[in-house]
């Protein structure tokens, strides 16, 4: 398998990376907006720091891997793929963040080629499949400092971790639009609700329990 990255590719994943972990950032710490808009006082530069990390680490990561699942097999395939950001959307969800909401579509990997159904189901399960991974990954220290009582940044790294993990595969697997979960039905429907199922109520359950 001949994995590839073009400077642009590099350059688009850097800045969704980024524009993500910021977005995020700018949602979780309100008064950081509202010092930006000059309507509330200074926010110490160590909460910032810490969670722009945290935003990075998690929002940012699990969107990476999410789209780099999407090319690795893709290219398995036999496809040309690159990852393509879309500065409109990155714009957006920035904009969004600043008036109280994140809606992120940042981007997507494009591939072309010849490819059969089968091949693009598992094409879009890969992304939603990685973040199922990631969010096992997770849950391991959140489990560990939860019975600890542990706090601070390694609990939030985990917390968030896993919260985001979760939302990502569940919103991505909803059978609509350009979303994963619609590729994975057309293929197969049995696959699309052995894993839509469980990843939307997961992510259901890290919306309003996490």
């Amino acid at each position: 398998m001949n994995l590839t990255f073009s400077d642009q590719e590099i350059r688009d994943l850097a800045i969704a990376w980024l524009a993500l972990g910021l977005a995020f950032t700018l949602l979780l710490e309100p008064q950081l907006t509202g010092v930006l808009l000059g309507t509330a006082a200074g926010v110490p530069l160590s909460t910032i720091g810490q969670t722009l990390v945290v935003s990075l680490l998690t929002v940012g990561v699990a969107f990476l891997l999410h789209e780099l699942a999407h090319k690795i097999v893709a290219v398995r395939f036999g496809q040309v793929a690159a990852f393509k950001a879309d500065y409109r959307m990155l714009g957006f969800a920035i904009v969004g963040a600043l008036v109280g909401f994140l809606f992120a579509a940042p981007g997507a990997v494009v591939h072309r080629g010849r490819i059969t159904l089968k091949e693009n189901g598992l094409i879009a399960l890969a992304g939603p499949v990685t973040n199922i991974g990631l969010a096992v990954v997770f849950l391991v220290p959140y489990l560990a400092f939860a019975a600890s009582g542990v706090g601070g940044f390694l609990w939030e790294l985990a917390s968030r971790g896993l919260q985001i993990n979760l939302l990502l595969a569940g919103f991505n697997m909803l059978p609509f639009g350009p979303l994963d979960g619609r590729k994975v039905r057309e293929w197969n429907t049995g696959v699309f609700v052995a894993v839509a199922v469980p990843s939307i109520l997961l992510g259901f359950g890290a919306l309003f329990v996490l």
